[in-house]
């Protein structure tokens, strides 16, 4: 059956978020003042940042903490690395955060580029396992709202990628039967199995080339590759 509709992750896909964290990161240091409070430098700042955002995400995915303890944790646990202990501060510097971060602009290359392409051909549509409020603003700093016509987050279907549900509920948002459907996503697991378990094609987003066992679904490095498979 003839490909219809596009779904596309957010983050790490069409949105950078690795580009965009840093950036705001960087401003968060500066503004706070982190290195006079005993913060060695901004890109170890960034290092631990990472490092207990990324525990609390898996924490988070598997539903063992919710998403106001990720959200009032990270920054505090980060901060304790420098024997800087201080809830308050880190829930200041999580809300600042929140409040800066999805207003960056940073796209993967091409990004606007394949859309337009795609936009004359296809409907397109989100799946991401962001925060709901967070992603829509994103999409509109970014001037990709008008893109897409159903923007699907995991906090409005109440589950996340790979569960099948979430795609089964944007299915049903978009009128679309799963064989007229693709998934175009950066995370092997969410993205490529969930949509493929739902009964959707999937194209897997690869462009730091990470080692994958990707068998019988197509593998890009750049946005642009969809140029040539769609």
């Amino acid at each position: 059956m003839t490909i219809k509709h596009i779904f596309f992750d957010l983050d790490r896909t069409l949105w950078d978020f690795e580009k965009n964290s840093i950036v705001t990161l960087t401003e968060i240091f500066n503004d706070f003042n982190l290195s006079k409070l005993g913060v060695s430098s901004v890109n170890l700042f960034i290092d631990k940042y990472k490092y207990h955002n990324n525990k609390l995400w898996d924490l988070y995915r598997d539903n063992k903490i919710s998403k106001e303890y990720l959200r009032d944790s990270r920054f505090a646990l980060a901060l304790n690395e420098f024997n800087i202990q201080d809830s308050n501060l880190g829930k200041s510097i999580g809300r600042t955060y929140i409040e800066k971060s999805p207003l960056k602009t940073g796209l993967f290359p091409n990004t606007v580029e394949v859309l337009n392409y795609l936009f004359k051909k296809y409907k397109l549509h989100i799946i991401t396992n962001g925060f709901n409020e967070v992603q829509h603003i994103k999409l509109k700093a970014s001037l990709l709202n008008n893109f897409f016509e159903n923007v699907i987050t995991s906090e409005q279907v109440g589950v996340k990628k790979p569960n099948k549900k979430i795609f089964k509920y944007a299915l049903e948002n978009a009128n679309a039967l799963a064989e007229e459907c693709i998934m175009i996503g950066d995370d092997y697991i969410a993205d490529i199995v969930g949509a493929e378990n739902a009964g959707l094609k999937a194209i897997y987003f690869n462009p730091n080339l990470n080692k994958s066992n990707v068998i019988g679904v197509p593998e890009i490095k750049s946005l642009l590759d969809l140029k040539k498979l769609l």
